[in-house]
């Protein structure tokens, strides 16, 4: 069959991002054959070491330009914490061949119904937190069984509508937090008494109702959220767990290779749509996390472009547009989140001028343009 050279065409653009940049593994026998560092940049990946090398150089030069190093340890560990989950939703549409899920929006807004509703019922503190679970979970399910029903009917174009899909929901969710029925004077306009804010406070509700449980402080610059850590290493041990059962193996069969799948018994379309629907899902959830170590809802256009940061994070940590572990999820959080975190802090106390916010977008933008540029096939790097 010939190959669509129609640049438009979801399935030229999935193309075009599955080649990018396909590096072959080393052998076992060239890795025996190379030095102790050349064999841990074959095995780690030498663009990865040179990104921890440039961060743990962000730490050594911190103290000595006048910033805490322990507060910038702990800034790095609260935004893992936050983000982890985000990244974590990767995963399952990974490995059932779905490609990387830059309709993560989909998701958060999801998350974001589930805890404004929590509030709009009068719930408050631990209750409330639970609650927003409980209430995104269903409409998460609905709109991530929509999703996956639309990227089954167009494979080969995932990761393109998957874009337009995390777009267009969170521009019709603008005209929606304005339109839907909301009363809580914590949250509507003061002077219309309805629409929703911008930006809603946690405080009174579930504000660090995961950071705060068993919080290990360290005077007063250094405190690790043990309780947000905890849930995400629930959440990651569920999904090993449940990647490792029988429903998890057929999924991953799916991914890599569907027509083996469908030759073993396996519902191709099945396996692909259960891994859509647990990607909303863990995306509902890890923007709960997010704002409870946030202290703020941000509604509108906040959740727009949460999708690269997580997509570059877990690429970052060494995952490929269909192969990702838990492993990769950790490293690439930490990487990306440390970058982010820690250079606009270095490089403005280095140069004595405000420019955290120029310094931050030219990172993250850069991290993510590498990180994109970097994808590559299962075996690659």
């Amino acid at each position: 069959m010939k190959k669509d050279q129609n640049w438009n065409s979801p399935s030229k653009f999935n193309d075009e991002m599955k080649a990018v940049t396909t590096v072959a593994a080393p052998s076992e026998l060239q890795k025996k054959q190379m030095g102790p560092l050349a064999a841990l940049a074959a095995s780690f990946g030498l663009p990865r070491l040179i990104i921890t090398g440039f961060l743990l150089l962000m730490f050594i030069v911190a103290p000595f330009v006048g910033n805490d190093f322990w507060t910038q340890i702990s800034n790095v560990i609260n935004r893992f914490s936050w983000n982890a989950i985000l990244v974590l939703a990767m995963v399952p549409m990974i490995h059932s061949g779905c490609g990387l899920n830059f309709g993560l929006p989909l998701g958060i807004i999801s998350g974001l119904l589930g805890a404004t509703l929590s509030i709009e019922f009068g719930f408050t503190g631990a209750t409330s937190f639970l609650m927003a679970v409980l209430i995104a979970t269903p409409i998460s399910i609905v709109l991530g069984g929509g999703y996956g029903w639309l990227l089954n009917k167009i494979k080969g174009g995932e990761m393109m509508i998957a874009t337009y899909v995390g777009f267009s929901s969170v521009s019709f969710m603008c005209m929606m937090w304005l339109l839907l029925p909301y009363h809580s004077p914590t949250m509507v306009w003061g002077f219309a008494g309805k629409g929703l804010r911008t930006t809603i406070s946690l405080e009174g509700f579930y504000n660090e109702v995961l950071a705060s449980f068993l919080q290990i402080r360290i005077g007063d610059n250094f405190k690790i959220p043990t309780g947000t850590l905890l849930f995400f290493a629930l959440m990651a041990f569920l999904m090993w767990a449940f990647l490792h059962t029988k429903t998890g193996t057929a999924m991953t069969a799916v991914g890599s290779n569907p027509t083996f799948a469908k030759a073993a018994g396996v519902d191709v379309d099945k396996m692909r749509l259960l891994s859509v629907i647990l990607s909303t899902w863990l995306g509902a959830v890890g923007i709960l996390v997010y704002e409870q170590g946030f202290g703020f809802i941000q509604l509108y256009n906040a959740p727009f472009f949460m999708a690269l940061p997580a997509v570059s994070a877990i690429l970052i940590g060494g995952a490929s547009v269909n192969k990702a572990s838990i492993a990769n999820v950790v490293i690439g959080t930490i990487l990306f989140q440390g970058m982010v975190t820690m250079t606009p802090t270095v490089m403005n106390s280095i140069i004595h001028t405000d420019m955290s916010e120029v310094i931050r977008i030219i990172v993250s933008q850069g991290m993510i343009l590498y990180a994109l540029t970097r994808k590559t096939e299962g075996g690659g790097r």
